[in-house]
């Protein structure tokens, strides 16, 4: 019997349990933390059996070695607890065992549950579009627009998703792009592989070389108390030249599976993919006017939620208010009785209702860690493995610790509080800008997120049933040549 790939779900469980694992291992450790309290206006100090206000002064900050101006406090840029430099103290050790490996799949998805209910959402309203039919004759139309120059698909698809990226961070909601676009991409000639690289890629490159990200860039630059815009222009040129090098790779196999349908990786599952976007569907082109009002609506709460997230600081629960308003606004323009719009909706529901799992499950290992109270302990020890390097092996070494911290700390903003006031110091013992120590924490923590299990990307590929071993086969070598990109970036960075 010929053995295959496990599920996503599978994968989870089993990083799941050697996370339980890594918790008898390593031992339990904490920084102090430093956190502003805006209604007493004095900093909390937490740390070994301590836990007391500190008056928020510059002194203050100089005094634990902190080199971060005051006034990113004070203005609410860093808003999380960050870790005091030197304070490193082991804990008393707690292991996780079989009940809270049990466990952490469920306090993952409670505390996912912001993303999963949007996801939800999102679920009910295509259910919506797809039962008017509205995106069917769509599809058709943009199909029949671009017949000989589908190529455009990919160009200006990952364009404008690394654009979010790298301006906003655009992540976790480029979810609700793949059950659109994967249809298009299929019409186009093109796999699903290429539609998901298209919205996946753009969207990490985007993030990994991040210009004016606040949830990234900006946060990290703060916390390593530097201007935000030091470095901004090599940076903006990487990006161009990155991006370029994405899209040229997505175009190539994307040409080689238009000329021969057997050199997609998802061959196999072709007719399976087809059979679930396209089955009981017409080939219509003819839009109705209420069909075309739904496609506008449905195409502005795209716009409202992207203009929220970046300009008015809106996060899951707006995004997810959305999408709801506009499932109902679609139902009503076009018509659709009370008993089909709540049918149809749970149909559509149910359809990414795996992929909203998957999302919890994947935090379930972040649980099992902080319970663990091992993230300190291997941030203290990646710490000191950089001492006495060089210029260019020190800024490469670094991009590697974040690539491998980022399995155990996905979210970009997290990572930033945590580790920058450990890392960025270090950069003034070897004599080099702390925009390096920015940019490593970039470049690895992106580089990571293409294959990252603890990130988005199992979620992303269960939208299509595509394994994780066909995801690695098509990306690694985009992966290869970016990393050789990177190591030349931060050499000549340092030189």
């Amino acid at each position: 019997m010929k053995l295959k790939f496990p599920t996503a779900q599978t994968i989870l469980l089993l990083i799941t349990a050697l996370t339980v694992l890594l918790t008898w291992l390593i031992p339990s450790g904490k920084y102090e933390t430093l956190a502003y309290n805006s209604e007493t206006k004095t900093f909390d100090l937490k740390g070994k059996d301590k836990s007391i206000s500190l008056q928020s002064s510059q002194k203050t900050l100089d005094s634990l070695a902190i080199k971060i101006p005051l006034e990113k406090f004070t203005s609410g840029e860093i808003w999380k607890p960050i870790n005091i430099p030197n304070t490193f103290y082991y804990v008393k050790n707690t292991p996780q065992g079989i009940v809270a490996f049990i466990k952490a799949p469920i306090k993952g998805i409670i505390q996912a549950a912001d993303i999963i209910f949007f996801v939800l959402i999102l679920g009910g309203a295509i259910g919506i579009m797809n039962y008017s039919g509205a995106f069917d004759a769509g599809i058709t139309s943009l199909a029949q627009l671009l017949k000989g120059k589908e190529y455009l698909l990919i160009i200006i698809i990952t364009t404008l998703i690394a654009i979010g990226g790298t301006t906003f961070g655009l992540a976790e909601e480029t979810i609700a792009f793949y059950p659109i676009l994967i249809p298009v991409f299929l019409k186009a000639r093109y796999d699903a592989m290429v539609a998901l690289a298209s919205v996946y890629v753009g969207s990490s490159i985007g993030t990994m070389i991040s210009t004016v990200n606040p949830f990234s860039v900006i946060i990290a630059s703060n916390v390593a108390g530097i201007n935000w815009t030091t470095g901004l222009t090599s940076r903006l040129i990487f990006l161009i030249i990155c991006t370029t090098i994405c899209i040229v790779y997505i175009m190539w196999y994307g040409k080689r599976v238009q000329k021969n349908p057997e050199k997609s990786l998802l061959f196999a599952q072709k007719e399976e993919i087809e059979q679930h976007y396209f089955a009981n569907k017409t080939e219509n082109s003819f839009l109705t006017l209420p069909q075309k009002i739904a496609l506008i609506v449905f195409a502005l709460c795209f716009v409202v939620m992207i203009y929220g997230v970046s300009q008015l600081e809106w996060w899951f629960e707006e995004m997810t208010a959305v999408f709801f308003v506009g499932a109902i606004a679609i139902g009503i323009i076009l018509k659709i009785n009370e008993k089909s719009f709540v049918s149809e909706f749970i149909k559509g529901s149910a359809e990414l209702l795996g992929v909203a799992i998957i999302i919890g499950v994947a935090r379930g290992v972040s649980v099992i860690m902080e319970e663990g109270m091992i993230i300190d302990t291997v941030l203290y020890h990646a710490s000191n493995i950089t001492s006495g390097m060089n210029k260019g092996i020190f800024a490469n070494m670094m991009m590697l610790i974040y690539s491998g911290l980022s399995f155990f700390i996905p979210s970009s903003s997290g990572m930033a509080v945590l580790t920058m006031p450990i890392f960025a110091p270090l950069a003034d013992t070897v004599g080099i800008g702390r925009e390096v120590i920015v940019d490593a924490y970039q470049f690895g923590q992106g580089l990571f997120a293409f294959i990252n299990p603890t990130g988005l990307i199992l979620a992303t590929l269960a939208i299509v049933n595509v394994t994780y071993d066909k995801w690695l086969k098509f990306i690694m070598p985009l992966v290869g040549i970016l990393l050789v990109l990177v190591i030349v970036y931060l050499t000549l960075m340092v030189v």
